[in-house]
C-alpha cells in the first residue's frame, strides 16, 4: 500500500489496537506517526494521500453519475431527465437528477460508498440533506452504486438502522433501479 494504515485500516486488523485506544494513550495516529519519524504523510486527511483519493472519487463519481444520466434519457428522453435540480433558490438544496414521467416524477441521488461501513456514513448524510418538507415534495431514490453491496445487504442494513428512511426516501442498488425505471410510464414529446 505504500503507507501505514488509516484508523478504519487500524480497527479492523486484529493484531493491532483500536485507534481510539491509540488516541487515548498516544494521542491518535497522527500522533503516532510523527512520533515515529515516519518518511510518509502523518496525517491522510490532507495532503497528496487526500489529494489523490479526491481526485479519484471525483473521476469516478463523475463517470457514474453519466452512466445513470445516458440510462436515464434512454428511458425518459433528454427532455424529462434534469440533471443538478435545484428544489430551491439557494443553489444548494439539489439532486442529481430530477425525472418527470405519467406515473410520479422522482428525484436520484446517486453516491459510491467504498464498503458497507462508509455506505452508513454516506446514506446518513444524505438523510440528513433530504430531512426538509422541501426536499420531501417527491420521491427521492438513493442510489448506491458499489456493485459489491446488494440489494439484500441494504436491506439489512435499513432495518437495523435507529434513523429510518422517511415516507417518500429508498434506497436502491442499480438493478433495483432498472425495476424501478420498467414500471414508470415515460411521458410523450409535445
Amino acid at each position: 500500500h505504500k503507507r501505514y494504515p488509516t484508523s478504519r485500516e487500524t480497527d479492523n486488523f486484529e493484531f493491532l489496537p483500536t485507534s481510539r485506544s491509540i488516541q487515548r494513550r498516544f494521542g491518535g495516529l497522527v500522533e503516532t506517526r510523527k512520533v515515529l519519524n515516519l518518511k510518509s504523510s502523518s496525517d491522510f486527511r490532507t495532503g497528496e494521500y487526500s489529494s489523490q483519493r479526491a481526485k479519484k472519487i471525483n473521476e469516478r463519481a463523475h463517470k457514474l453519475e453519466k452512466e445513470v444520466y445516458d440510462y436515464l434519457i434512454n428511458i425518459f428522453g433528454i427532455e424529462f431527465v434534469h440533471r443538478e435540480f435545484f428544489f430551491t433558490d439557494d443553489r444548494r438544496t439539489r439532486t442529481d437528477f430530477f425525472i418527470y414521467c405519467k406515473n410520479g416524477d422522482f428525484s436520484v441521488d446517486v453516491f459510491y460508498p467504498s464498503d458497507k461501513h462508509n455506505f452508513i456514513g454516506c446514506l446518513n448524510s444524505k438523510m440528513h440533506t433530504y430531512a426538509s418538507e422541501t426536499m420531501l415534495q417527491y420521491p427521492v431514490i438513493f442510489l448506491q452504486m458499489n456493485n459489491d453491496i446488494n440489494q439484500e445487504e441494504i436491506e439489512n442494513i435499513l432495518k437495523r438502522k435507529k434513523n429510518k428512511l422517511l415516507k417518500y426516501q429508498s434506497v436502491m442498488n442499480l438493478k433495483e433501479f432498472k425495476k424501478f425505471c420498467s414500471q414508470k410510464t415515460p411521458l410523450e414529446k409535445t
